[in-house]
């Protein structure tokens, strides 16, 4: 009789601690499609994306606000119109990510194209077209950008601006819809007579030996931005299948250089075959914009691709030699897109090794909290020593863990002190309604 009560406190305890650690481990491995051979899975949009459909008149666009994510779709040919309202204080760059769905086939030109422009036509800023560059569709991304603070720039004025995404590429027309993410991020321009900070001088391009010598932690790489799997430094060690592309987030601070190295190992199928764009490594900024992207060519063969950057600077807007160097314009969280060719006839273990160098800056001195409109790594002076995502997620869990202990120890506690004079009474003989065991 008086066992049954500690044992089921105990086992109470254990049930509680068991379901409240469950979410933090789960949270570790979002994805639920992970197993070799499984079905790509499609580019998971945002929780809460608002739907839109954008329109061939620019007097019926629909207005996106910032800091919303909104969800629509386009087909070949298509030209879309949607209303922006730019204040006079922030930059503001406005984002689309072309998501086909898994098994889609382009052309090599087939892309999107965007803009900004004002209602009279002026354009405030667009950025290249994003191709997809071979016959793989995958999920690409780009923004057009209104830079404000310089009076020789156009659309400085607060107002209503259009927003544009067109299909860029040889298809004219056809019934395939296509997903597309937009987002609206306004950055705060900087004080009243605060200098611009100076692009960052004497940095080398060369790539260190990221995550050499490094054991690997497994990760389970997301399906686009919004569901990115955050890694640091070190070596990564992750599955891709046929036809998909896994995401991961990196944070930059302000100074910081990123380095990476994508790793395919063998296959171990018999058949041959070759594929010109086997593995691709694309960077995207806070804003998703396209730092780089570099493809190698895979044959079953051990292969890899290295990517590195200039410093995240905020001079590097104006001032960056190549569209490169000047997508390293933020601080904050930077995403990686592994992408491997259907040609490849099986899932092929992945290393992601990740290089960050370079002390953390201090960085511009921002009118407005940059941090809450998304572009930084959550410190409130704006700089950062370049701590993960993953990192803080563990810290998190550690004190729920803690927490829970504290609890459960204090619960058992309780229980053992309710128990006392029970086991007391029952020592004596005594057998009441009141005085049963307890039991969970």
């Amino acid at each position: 009789m008086v066992s049954r009560p500690r044992g089921g406190a105990v086992a109470g305890v254990a049930a509680a601690l068991c379901v409240l650690l469950l979410p933090s481990v789960a949270a570790a491995h979002p994805r639920s499609d992970d197993a070799p051979g499984g079905a790509v899975p499609s580019y998971r949009s945002a929780d809460g994306a608002v739907p839109v459909v954008g329109t061939a008149s620019s007097a019926d666009g629909p207005q996106l606000e910032r800091a919303k994510v909104y969800s629509d779709t386009i087909s070949p040919g298509q030209k879309k119109y949607y209303r922006v309202r730019l204040d006079d204080t922030s930059s503001a760059f406005v984002s689309t990510v072309l998501a086909p769905p898994p098994g889609s086939r382009s052309d090599i030109l087939d892309g999107i194209q965007v803009s900004l422009v004002s209602t009279d036509g002026m354009s405030c800023g667009s950025s290249p077209a994003i191709y997809f560059g071979g016959e793989t569709a995958r999920p690409i991304a780009g923004y057009a950008a209104r830079r404000i603070g310089d009076s020789s720039l156009p659309c400085q004025e607060a107002g209503d601006y259009f927003y544009t995404v067109a299909w860029a590429g040889s298809k004219t027309g056809g019934t395939a819809k296509w997903p597309i993410e937009l987002t609206y991020m306004a950055e705060p321009g900087l004080k009243p007579g605060a200098a611009e900070p100076e692009a960052p001088t004497g940095w080398s391009s060369k790539a260190p030996s990221a995550g050499e010598g490094k054991s690997s932690r497994k990760v389970s790489g997301g399906t686009g931005f919004n569901d990115a799997a955050a890694v640091d430094e070190g070596a990564w060690r992750d599955d891709i299948r046929p036809g998909e592309s896994r995401f991961y987030r990196v944070p930059v601070a302000w100074g910081q250089q990123l380095f990476l190295r994508a790793q395919l190992a063998n296959t171990t199928s018999d058949g041959s075959f070759f594929a010109a764009n086997g593995l691709r490594l694309a960077l995207y900024n806070t804003a998703r914009g396209r730092v780089s992207d570099k493809s190698t060519g895979y044959t079953g063969a051990p292969a890899g691709v290295d990517l590195g950057t200039a410093p995240a600077a905020y001079a590097n807007r104006f001032e960056g030699d190549s569209d490169a160097e000047s997508a390293m314009r933020f601080q904050g969280w930077y995403y990686v897109q592994v992408s491997l060719d259907p040609k490849v006839p099986g899932s092929v273990p992945l290393t992601l090794d990740v290089g960050i160098e370079g002390a953390a800056q201090q960085g511009p001195s921002y009118d407005g909290d940059a941090a809450a409109a998304g572009f930084g790594l959550g410190d409130a002076d704006g700089t950062s020593s370049g701590t993960s995502g993953s990192m803080r997620a563990l810290g998190f869990t550690g004190i729920g863990v803690g927490t829970v202990l504290v609890l459960g120890l204090g619960t058992w506690h309780l229980l053992s002190r309710r128990r006392r004079p029970a086991e007391g009474r029952a020592d004596a003989g005594l057998s009441t309604a009141g005085d049963r065991p307890f039991r969970p």
